[in-house]
């Protein structure tokens, strides 16, 4: 797959000469929720262990300027049929571009392909790159009765973190199912 070109940046799978640079952008991304978040979140990042298993895997995305990243998009497995984004960033320098929708159109239609029924996330509720974000490309609030033994277990990871789970919300965006394929012979 070549990837989604959007003016100046390319939306593609992630090579793993990239990982250098995500640690950078999700610091950089961080310092956005300055006044929301407790500040060890602030500096944490992804490990690179992480990073390049999801690489290696196809479930890191990249948003490239000149070919150097400055967004990413890190999914994992959640549970059967559920793939998790697990982390969104766009370095604030890029941001308000179309980079963010970019990397999000570009994980769910990796998702489709592949055969996963939804893909969920946890955002702010309140903050207007968080949930109304996301709410403008088609994923819809979970409510706390729904949540699955996954999401709950990512909530309460959030919680040990420091995250106010009241302002916190699980998502999902329902990909389009397919239809079955004839047999051959039919």
């Amino acid at each position: 797959m070549m990837g989604e070109r959007i003016t100046e940046y390319v939306i593609a799978p992630a090579r793993p000469q990239d990982i250098a640079y995500l640690p950078g952008i999700e610091l950089a991304a961080a310092q956005l929720l300055v006044g929301h978040v407790p500040e060890a979140v602030l500096l944490e990042t992804t490990e690179e262990k992480e990073l390049l298993a999801a690489q290696r895997s196809g479930r890191l995305w990249v948003a490239r300027c000149e070919d150097v990243p400055v967004g990413f998009a890190h999914l994992r497995d959640l549970e059967p049929g559920v793939i998790h984004l697990d982390e969104l960033d766009v370095r604030p320098a890029h941001g308000r571009r179309g980079v963010g929708s970019a990397l999000v159109r570009a994980v769910c239609g990796w998702a489709a392909a592949n055969g996963y029924r939804c893909v969920t996330l946890t955002t702010f509720r309140d903050l207007p790159w968080n949930m109304p974000f996301y709410s403008r490309h088609g994923f819809e609030i979970v409510l706390r009765v729904e949540l699955g033994c996954a999401l709950r277990h990512i909530e309460r990871l959030e919680a040990a973190r420091g995250l106010d789970t009241q302002r916190r919300v699980a998502m999902r965006y329902r990909l389009p199912t397919r239809a079955p394929q004839p047999k051959a012979g039919s």
